[in-house]
């Protein structure tokens, strides 16, 4: 469907409503939220839209998912729409958050917060992998192709989680060569 009959924001009221709800169902693991919410559900974007604009949000200085909603809000309402999806994004999150550090600050001690606290990282890990296998559909119509995407993939997990090699290393080296190669191959 061309960009200009897919469903987009209303206004800049439903711009702010939509990345607060966002947010706040967020907690820990946005991408696979995010995703689900803007591709799926919404319609905003499709899915090579998203990864594309995932991996520039990654990139910038700051959190994903809120350089994520600068991007949408700029591209269907300027600066304005950039400031109302960050203002979204981030003031009922930012109470709640508030909230939760004075409730955590009564009970850090108790043996079980700190295993929910565990526990919730286990079901962030798995959201983030369900995303990523939904998300392969996309990458196999990079230019690259699937097989050379699965191996950038898997040199980037090893990089990063077993040989602990810092992450801005990792998206400068790697990262620098995947485009520099998908440059070459988008070149008549």
């Amino acid at each position: 469907m061309p960009a200009s009959q897919r469903p987009q924001p209303n206004s800049l009221s439903d711009l702010f409503i939509s990345f607060t709800l966002l947010a706040l169902q967020g907690f820990g693991g946005v991408l696979a939220v995010v995703q689900r919410e803007l591709v799926e559900k919404k319609r905003w974007m499709t899915n090579e839209e998203f990864v594309e604009d995932w991996a520039v949000a990654q990139i910038m200085p700051g959190p994903n998912v809120v350089n994520l909603s600068l991007m949408i809000g700029d591209r269907y309402f300027g600066l304005r729409g950039a400031m109302v999806s960050l203002a979204g994004i981030l003031s009922v999150p930012l109470l709640v958050v508030l909230a939760l550090a004075l409730v955590y600050a009564q009970f850090a001690g108790n043996p079980q917060v700190a295993g929910a606290l565990r526990g919730m990282g286990a079901v962030a890990a798995g959201l983030i992998t369900a995303t990523g296998l939904k998300l392969i559909a996309a990458v196999k119509r990079h230019p690259l192709g699937i097989a050379l995407c699965t191996v950038f993939g898997v040199a980037t997990f090893a990089a990063i989680a077993l040989m602990r090699w810092p992450l801005a290393w990792v998206l400068l080296g790697l990262g620098g060569v995947c485009c520099f190669m998908t440059w070459r191959k988008l070149l008549p």
